[in-house]
This record gives C-alpha cells, structure tokens and sequence, in this order.
C-alpha cells in the first residue's frame, strides 16, 4: 500500500467523505434546480417556441381553415410596415412615464430610506398598497378622476389652464399619467432596497471633504443606488412598454399602443400569425433596449 494512504489528517481539518456522498452533493444544486427549470421549460419555453411558430403561419389562413407553417417571414415586414406608429408610440409614452416616474420615485425611495425614521414602514405599506388592489380598478379609478366632469378638469378650468372645452380624458396625458401611476411602485422598491444600505457617514465625509450636496450625490449617492437604479428602471419600462390598459381606458384609438394592437389581433381578428410576430418584434426591441442600457449602465459605473 502506497505510504500517502498512511498520512493522517491535519488536526482540526474533517476527513474528506466517501466518493459517492461528493458526488450526491456536487448534484443537489442541479437538483433543486429542475423544479423551476421545468416550470420555465413548459409554461415559458415551450409557448415561446409555439409563438415562434405562429409567427411563421401562412397569412392566408384561419381558425376555420386551420394554418399552415411555411415559414412566412414576411409576416414580420407586413406587422412592422403597418403598425410602426404604434411600436413608436409605446416606446415614446414608456420613456416619457419613466421620466416621470424617476422624478418623483428617486426623492421618494431617499426620502422614506434615509429620513423617514419611524414612519418608514408606514410610508412603505402607502407606496405598495395601491398593488393590493386590481390594475383593472386602479385605472378606472383614474378615469373617474381625469373624467370632463370631475373635479381635477374643473379646478384647472376655473384657474384657466385648460380652456371652456379642454379636456384630460383620452389624451396622451392621461395614458402616460396612467403608465407613471401604475408601474412607479416597480421602480421605487429597488431604488429603496438600495437606498437603505446607504451610510450617512459617507456623505458626511463628502461634507467634510468641501463637496457641495449637488456633487456628493452625484459622486456618492448615486453611484451607490445605482443597482436599484438599473433594477427599477428596467421593471417599470419594460412591463409599461407592453402595456395595453392604460391606452384602452385612459386613451382613444389615437393613443392606442403596440400592446393594443396585439390584444385586437389574438382576441378581436383572430389573425395569430399577425399578432404572433408583433409579439416577436416587440420583445427583440425591448431587448435590444435593455442590452444596450445594461452596457452603458454598466460602463457608467465601472467609471
């Protein structure tokens, strides 16, 4: 026998175990992993691939007559040609929304983070509990408000920012209003998340140092949320970008976005081919966006 076999094991150090226990542990990641990499493969994976397949339908074709996959590429040029104001339009109103939303969320997340003190909690249950309630309800209830006889468009009358017929109801205004109200929770609670780890003490040595509030938050308390920054941003352009209600209650035919344009293909014309590769188009696009965002976010902050 060789004379390593007789080494003993450094003090202190536990025996290596048995051959066949390591291999059981090397796979127990894998195998708390295949729960949910079932549930991706089948309520994920597998649409994507059917939806990718409709896309390619004869456009010929129907619920009666059944389709055919030959490949029809086309299907996207004919989408893209057709429905490019409204592509442009979700992108424009989603921006416009985050732009907002990051107005008025960024001071909202330091606020209850850094000087909420007691009331932090209270402050946090008031920013999610409009999620407790339906998206359906929350924006009906937007729609009463911004209503031509509401309150909201009376005040603005008598102070004479809107004229004798000016109106909120079915405008972009109030689609975007709407995008900003719904999603801005999505945004805040990351930005919070980061916020709260932020040390006083940092800027206080900012303040120490000469810095001036303006550029201790740009060289300390910005670079520090910045993973909630990126994480709430993305969670709230993405989802309103494909979003569809808002522009259906809030807006008119002149407002409606790409999401609208899809709903009416699978459920009013039933022209799935159509609508299989808007939803292709739409999800490249937001892809790209984030590919590009997440790069440059990320070279930003490396910087």
């Amino acid at each position: 026998m060789s004379a390593l076999a007789h080494v003993p094991t450094p003090a202190g150090q536990p025996a290596a175990p048995p051959g066949p226990r390591r291999g059981r542990s090397r796979l127990l990641p894998y195998l708390l992993l295949l729960p949910g990499a079932a549930w991706l493969l089948v309520f994920f994976v597998l649409p994507l691939i059917q939806l990718a397949a409709a896309s390619l339908y004869d456009p010929s074709g129907s619920l009666a007559t059944g389709y055919v996959l030959t490949g029809e590429v086309g299907n996207y040029w004919d989408a893209l040609s057709v429905y490019w104001p409204q592509f442009t339009r979700s992108f424009v109103y989603s921006a416009i929304a985050l732009v907002l939303a990051l107005l008025l969320g960024y001071p909202l997340a330091y606020a209850i983070a850094q000087k909420a003190g007691r009331w932090k909690n209270l402050l946090l249950v008031a920013v999610v509990a409009p999620m407790f309630t339906s998206f359906l309800v929350r924006t009906l209830a937007w729609k009463t408000i911004l209503s031509d006889n509401g309150a909201l468009v009376g005040l603005l009358r008598d102070v004479h920012l809107l004229g004798a017929d000016g109106r909120l109801l079915a405008t972009p205004f109030a689609v975007v209003l709407g995008l900003t109200y719904n999603f801005l929770p999505f945004l805040v609670l990351p930005l919070y998340a980061s916020l709260e780890r932020l040390d006083p003490r940092l800027l206080e040595a900012a303040s120490d140092l000469y810095a001036s509030p303006l550029r201790a938050f740009r060289k300390v308390t910005l670079p520090l949320s910045m993973p909630g920054l990126i994480a709430g941003t993305l969670l709230f352009f993405i989802p309103a970008t494909g979003d569809y209600i808002n522009a259906e209650l809030l807006g008119t035919p002149n407002e409606y976005m790409i999401g609208n344009v899809i709903d009416s293909a699978f459920l009013v014309r039933l022209d799935y081919p159509q609508g299989a590769a808007l939803s292709f188009l739409l999800m490249a696009a937001i892809l790209a966006i984030v590919f590009v965002y997440l790069r440059k976010a990320g070279t930003e902050e490396v910087l």
